[in-house]
Order: C-alpha cells, then structure tokens, then sequence
C-alpha cells in the first residue's frame, strides 16, 4: 500500500505538470484529487482482465476533451489497486507525431502495475486523426482473447463524435465474450449523438454502465466507479477451527482441565479428571468400609490386576467439620483401610501407599451437605 501511495503522489505531480507545464497552453483545472484507499483485507479484484480504450482523435482537441480524457484516465490508475489483474491501455485516432496507427495498443496486456500503465499513458501526447472506435472494438478481441480468466471489463472514454460501424463491433466483441464481458463507456464532453452512441453500447454490454467524465473527475466519483468496476467484497475470513481438546488418558476429562494425568481405563473419575472412592464408602466420621462399597474397590482390584506394573497412592480426605488434627488422622485411617482391603484382596501391599490430607485439599465447597460430601474421598493415584 505504501508503494501504490509513492506512486500515485508521483503520478499526481506529472499530471500537474501536464496541466500547467506547458507554457504555450491555457492550463486546465480539473480540482484537487485524492485517490481513495481501499481495505484490501475486505476487498478483492472482481475483475481478471480489464482493458482502457481511450479516444485520441481530433475531435478530442475541443473544449478540453483530450485532456479530460487523460486526466480520467490517470485518476483512474491512480484509485485501482494492483491485485494481480491482467490490465491494458488501447488509444484511437493519434496525431502523426504520436502514431501513424489508427488503434494501438500502449501498454499491455500485462499483469496490472500503475506505473506501468502511467508510462504508456504519458507516451499519448496529442490528439489527431480519425476516430477509429470500432477498429479499437476489434482489435480488443484479440487483447483479451487468450487472457485467463473469466470477468473481463472494457471502460470506454470517448466524445462518441465522428464514427461508423460502432455499434457492431461492440456487438461481435460481446458476442466474442459473452457474459464474461461488461462494457463501461465514459462520456467525455456533451455531444448528443456522443451520448446515444456510448449508452447504446452500454446496452449492447448488458452487464456494464455509462457514466461522464464529469461524473469520474472528483475523487469520489472516482471511488465510487473503481468501487463498482474493479472490486468486490472479499469472502469473510474462514472462523478458527475449535481448539482440539485431548483426553489422552480417556477418562472423560480434557487434558487441560485434568488434575490426575495418566488414570487407567476403566477408572471412575470426578470432574478433575482424579480417581476417586467417594463417602459411599464410609458412613460420617467412620473409616469402616460399608459393605455396599464392595464392588467399587472391587472395580480397583480388577484395573490394578490389569496393571500389574502399576503401584497406586491412596489419598484420604474428609469435610471440614471437626479439628485439623482430628481431620488428619480420620483421612489416613480411611487411606490405610482401602489399602488393606485392596491387599485381602490380592493386590501386594508393596505397590500400596497411603496419605492422609485431612480438609487441606477440598474439590467443592463446604458450606453444602452436597459439597462435603465431595470433599469426603479417597483419591487413588497411580
């Protein structure tokens, strides 16, 4: 964006000097021009192709036309964004000294670069001629005939003054083309058969407009036609795919929410992912196994059987009710008789430790007979 910024201030400073530099001509103010930026982060190219056929005939000597023409077409590779488009810049008419070509084709058809396309432009210095616009029709079916892509523009700035056959070379050119093609006449001037004869090849385009060059000199009018002609909005950026969430030890708990990484499968878990034997096992204050808790250490002795190189680190815990110190104890008794328990039952007591944490660690809060409940556990970590 910077580069197209030094290069339109540039391009702004030769169109001065076209309009004021020569001393033998009456200078030409067409108003102070700024060239819009888009966001090109929200835009894109809606165009492969595109191809400016400008009118240098001697019919534009009048009233300025030449020079609005130009001046048209300047502000016009002043506002387009290089976005990889094939562009080019076709004259009609020439004086002698420029071209003894009726159509020529200044600059292009090449990959879209400003200054490019400036060069060219500043190479057609003088109006002459005949008014050849269909010979430039024709010679556009061969410019655009094996370019890639599939949406062509041609933008047509002419005084529409002084030309036959016209209308039927815009006919076969579409024809060519097809609905890969839209026509953009510009009028320069204010020729009533100027006029019909650009709006009739703009229904003979179909898919383009007419506009006047008075309509394009301000900066957004100019905006405005770049806008509509050469851009559209680019597709709105793919949503971030979801984070993928591993349960690598498949217990049902993501890794990053797990608090016991690497619990054995089949292993009952709490929602920190910890392999636990809730207060089912005792009654309150008690570290009497019940009976009904059987088959969950059971469910332990058959995980650690299938283990056998797995040793195990029976984690007792209790509510806050009662002191510190009672806690402490009341947690490893209850670690030590699941420990006793699982070696009666054929797991070697040397694959067993126990500790006893008492209230220091609580999973939920203790204000609720729910929430104690919780907190009364034994956690068993391999």
């Amino acid at each position: 964006m910077k580069k197209k910024w030094v290069i339109q201030s540039f391009l702004s400073v030769l169109a001065l000097t076209f309009l004021f530099g020569c001393a033998a001509k009456e200078p030409v103010d067409f108003g102070t021009f700024t060239p819009a930026q888009f966001d090109l982060e929200k835009k894109e190219s809606k165009v492969d192709n595109f191809l400016v056929i400008m009118d240098a005939s001697s019919s534009m000597r009048h009233d300025n036309k030449f020079d609005i023409a130009k001046t048209v077409v300047e502000r016009m590779n002043m506002t387009i964004p290089e976005l990889g488009q094939t562009a080019g810049l076709r004259t009609f008419g020439h004086d002698p000294s420029v071209c003894t070509n009726k159509t020529r084709l200044f600059y292009g058809m090449e990959p879209y670069a400003t200054a490019a396309m400036a060069d060219g432009l500043g190479n057609v210095t003088k109006p002459g001629g005949t008014s050849p616009l269909d010979e430039a029709l024709a010679a556009a079916q061969t410019d655009l005939e094996t370019l890639p892509g599939t949406n062509n523009a041609v933008i047509i700035i002419s005084d529409g003054k002084d030309m036959t056959d016209v209308r039927a070379q815009a006919q076969a050119l579409k024809d060519r083309f097809g609905s890969s093609l839209c026509i953009y006449p510009v009028l320069v001037g204010d020729a009533p058969e100027g006029r019909q004869l650009l709006q009739d090849i703009t229904e003979i385009g179909g898919c383009g407009f007419f506009t006047t060059a008075d309509d394009l000199l301000p900066s957004g009018g100019m905006a405005g036609f770049v806008s509509q002609v050469f851009l559209k909005d680019a597709p709105a950026p793919a949503p971030a795919p979801a984070p993928v969430k591993n349960d690598s030890d498949g217990d049902g708990v993501y890794d990053e929410d797990d608090q016991c990484p690497g619990t054995p499968a089949g292993a009952r878990v709490n929602a920190v992912g910890c392999w636990i034997l809730e207060d089912v096992l005792f009654d309150f204050d008690k570290a009497v196994i019940k009976p009904e808790a059987y088959p969950l250490l059971d469910e332990v002795v058959e995980i650690m059987k299938k283990n056998p190189g797995m040793n195990v680190e029976l984690q007792g815990h209790t509510d806050n009710i009662g002191t510190e110190e009672y806690n402490m104890g009341l947690s490893l008794r209850r670690a030590n008789a699941v420990a006793d328990y699982l070696a009666n039952n054929g797991i070697s007591k040397d694959r067993l430790t126990t500790k006893g944490f008492g209230f220091s660690k609580p999973v939920a809060l203790n204000s609720t007979d729910i929430g104690r409940s919780l907190n009364r556990r034994v956690e068993l970590h391999p």
